[in-house]
């Protein structure tokens, strides 16, 4: 009994590692393709189609998110803020927190669900129709058609679109803590200013590239070595969300840590805080 314990343990190990390996080898084999393709005209022709499927087509749904994002901060933190004389400053907690950590994870979050399961049920279709293995038999690279542009267009748009996540909960908390509550506006944006540093926007913008990056390879990863039929496809569309996600906040986590211990690296212990 415990013995056949050890072995069910030993094997899913083992197909774990060699699972991490064959990830491995496949980001290296997209890193490669896409140093070599760099600048290409064949390239761009199939970057820009996939930066307006992954970027254009997302705004509205990652503005909308953020957007309320904001005002729900505003109407959460506002009775406790003003129970302390603090309500003026309630902008500069509102706004890193959208720009430092919510406001990357939840435009990942977005795109791996709306994004990554369908880039992975189309490699996948892909896959299992053997539209692949006729791509290797012309001679063509898939990673270097359909892999490399795909993640190109992750890597760019993340970033982007968390751009865009900021300013709407940014709009969206001033909307409700100026307009709704009547907080000064002049004071509400002054130590907003003072709390919300270009190092803080840098960060955000670090983790919303690292986000990106991984969206694309594990869901392009995981459309590449899909199951056989309807249901392989549809499972490897719902592991990469599942995957991609579960990746996003641990990495936000190793991000936050390695960032703020960079800040005081550089700049040295920042006392400003929210309260003064």
């Amino acid at each position: 009994m415990i013995s056949d314990q050890i072995t069910t343990v030993g094997r899913r190990v083992r197909c774990d590692v060699e699972g991490f390996g064959r990830f491995t080898e496949f980001c290296l084999a997209t890193a490669r393709w896409t140093v070599q393709g760099a600048g290409g005209y064949g390239r761009m022709k199939l970057l820009i189609p996939q930066l307006y499927q992954v970027g254009t087509k997302s705004i509205p749904v990652v503005a909308l998110v953020g957007a309320f994002v904001g005002a729900v901060l505003g109407v959460e933190m506002f009775s406790q803020f003003e129970a302390i004389g603090q309500e003026t400053r309630l902008g500069g907690v509102i706004h890193i927190s959208v720009v430092k950590q919510i406001g990357p994870v939840l435009a990942a979050v977005m795109i791996a669900g709306r994004v990554g399961g369908a880039v992975s049920a189309e490699l996948g279709s892909m896959r299992v129709t053997e539209q692949l293995d006729a791509l290797r038999v012309m001679g063509s690279d898939p990673i270097r058609h359909l892999v490399v542009p795909r993640v190109l267009a992750c890597l760019i748009m993340v970033p982007v679109l968390t751009v865009f996540s900021d300013l709407l909960g940014i709009a969206g908390s001033w909307l409700v803590v100026v307009q709704g509550f009547g907080v000064d506006s002049q004071e509400y944006w002054k130590f907003s200013s003072q709390f919300v540093s270009n190092w803080d926007v840098f960060t955000g913008l670090v983790k919303s590239v690292v986000f990106g990056l991984g969206i694309g390879l594990i869901s392009c990863y995981k459309g590449f070595n899909c199951g056989t039929g309807a249901s392989g496809v549809g499972r490897a569309a719902t592991d990469s969300f599942v995957i991609s996600f579960i990746a996003i906040i641990i990495v936000n986590f190793f991000l936050a840590k390695f960032m703020n211990d960079m800040h005081i690296v550089i700049f040295g212990h920042n006392t400003l805080n929210a309260i003064g």
